[in-house]
């Protein structure tokens, strides 16, 4: 398009200016990007590469981004949220299709990631660069969009697939695959990444082999294919790069990121350029000072779901003591600190507790928060990456799969009891072997949610798992014992396993079909 408009402009000029030179049509602004000029160069599709990257950033985290890092437990009884947002009703059962937020900024931001790696694929073929960094260009290139791909697919189901450059008016005429097609989309993409991509990625944030076999590996977990999650994860065990970090509290700091239990990760760097994340703002108990509320708040239901180090009886009276060490980990308690301050003492009687919307006043997230009030970040610009995958998932993976297959249950055990031993800060009663199937299911299950808690995770593991009927309704209750809200009073309603397509998206595009119910 752009080329035409340039074009056209010549041919006029050229007709007042006879005496022009012929190489007055190849003159282009030499100060603009243009699709004329760019991209010319290897330095040209690395940022054009960047570029797909940078759409990654949750600097809308607001908008529960693209991965929800914490933001997303909010839609499960893990975590409440204040106020009447999106998210917050997609946790209660009150969701619209008209509403916003997740709905829309998913699609979008997805869309956004498809549109830059298929630009991306189409500019590889225009410019000459050895083989070897051309296959490298490529493989991230489909690792992005069978992300994007992903990502739509467990939250809308089937979805328009394009792989080509459209125009906007071809773009309003795609009607949606199925569900089956799109998640077929992401492995052809995912195997193209893991075919062209090295064990080493070219630079800290890049995409690898084992980022692609790791995502690949969860697209099937996410449609329960339990055959391909064991013969996936074999290839991830076989590169022996990854391993459980030592120190679980320690994998969510800022001076231990791209260790080796990190598959891939959002990279966030402080600063003012949008390059740094909104979860200490919204996530924590507040950024830059202590009269904002934390909007994502860890409920007593997902503290309750933490067994004692022993295996005892949880001691009512003292409800905090010999606890599963991650819970101190992931939630602030009552009596412990954060920012050098005892909580909650700290925030009485000015500060965030007297927040309007900070009702569970007893509760506050850690995980991924610094814990130094001299560290502390201005708000947007937290430098502490998020993590997308990593080996404690391929670990469970496999020993869920185990379990569902009814292969090995006493190899499933003792997969899940090296998450429950093998860290130096985490080291719990192992379960026995010889459980049922059933049996080792719920701990699994169990372990998934305490091992990935407030990482955005459990939403897509209640779907999948399709358990709402079985866990909610959920009361949450503040610190004095008050009912602050029930999720779903009345039930779970299954078509919330899928998100309405956005009603903007509906009306652009007549092919478009409204999810069930929705």
């Amino acid at each position: 398009m752009m080329k035409n408009i340039l074009l056209y402009i010549s041919i006029v000029l050229l007709s007042f200016c006879t005496s022009c030179s012929d190489q007055y049509l190849e003159i282009f602004p030499e100060d603009k990007i243009t699709t004329a000029n760019f991209p010319q160069n290897e330095a040209d599709i690395k940022l054009t590469l960047n570029g797909v990257y940078a759409l990654l950033r949750e600097s809308a985290i607001y908008n529960e981004g693209l991965f929800g890092f914490g933001v997303l437990d909010g839609a499960t009884p893990n975590a409440f949220n204040w106020g009447n947002f999106p998210i917050t009703k997609l946790g209660n059962g009150q969701l619209s299709a008209t509403d916003a937020d997740i709905i829309t900024f998913r699609w979008t931001r997805c869309y956004a990631i498809i549109f830059r790696a298929n630009y991306l694929l189409k500019a590889l073929e225009q410019v000459k660069l050895p083989d070897a960094a051309k296959n490298i260009y490529k493989g991230e290139a489909h690792f992005l969009r069978g992300l994007a791909y992903s990502l739509l697919a467990d939250a809308y189901g089937g979805v328009p697939i394009t792989n080509t450059s459209l125009s906007t008016d071809e773009a309003r005429e795609i009607p949606r695959a199925t569900k089956e097609a799109t998640w077929s989309q992401v492995i052809a993409d995912y195997d193209v990444a893991i075919q062209n991509l090295g064990i080493k990625a070219p630079e800290i944030g890049r995409a690898d082999k084992g980022a692609a076999l790791g995502l690949k590996m969860r697209a099937y977990l996410y449609q329960n294919n339990y055959e391909k999650v064991l013969e996936v994860s074999q290839q991830i065990e076989a590169l022996n790069k990854y391993a459980l970090f030592p120190s679980y509290e320690g994998l969510f700091k800022q001076e231990n990121e791209n260790n080796s239990e990190v598959l891939f990760d959002v990279q966030y760097i402080s600063g003012e350029n949008s390059q740094g994340s909104f979860h200490d703002q919204f996530c924590g108990t507040g950024t830059g000072s202590f009269t904002r509320g934390s909007r994502y708040v860890p409920t007593d239901n997902l503290v309750d779901a933490y067994e004692t180090i022993d295996g005892s009886p949880v001691d009512n009276a003292n409800k905090f003591k010999n606890r599963d060490p991650r819970l101190e980990f992931t939630v602030v308690i009552p009596g412990s600190y954060i920012l050098g301050f005892r909580f909650p003492n700290y925030l009485y009687p000015g500060g965030a507790f007297n927040h309007p919307g900070n009702r569970l006043k007893h509760l506050s997230a850690r995980k991924y928060r610094e814990n130094q009030l001299a560290n502390l970040p201005t708000s947007g610009q937290s430098a502490i990456n998020n993590i997308v995958l990593r080996y404690a998932d391929v670990l469970l993976a496999k020993a869920e799969a185990l379990i569902e297959l009814n292969k090995n249950i006493d190899e499933a055990i003792g997969i899940i009891n090296r998450i429950r031993t093998e860290r130096k800060d985490v080291k719990i009663t192992s379960i026995p072997t010889g459980l049922s199937q059933s049996e080792a299911r719920i701990r699994l299950r169990k372990e998934r949610r305490i091992e990935f808690a407030l990482e955005g995770l459990y939403w897509s593991d209640i779907k999948r798992w399709n358990i709402g009927k079985d866990i909610y309704p959920v009361v949450v209750k503040d610190h004095l014992g008050g009912v602050i809200e029930t999720k779903f009073p009345n039930g779970y309603l299954d078509y919330y396993n899928l998100l309405p397509i956005p009603v903007s998206e509906l009306s652009l595009n007549p092919k478009l079909v409204q999810n069930p119910k929705w």
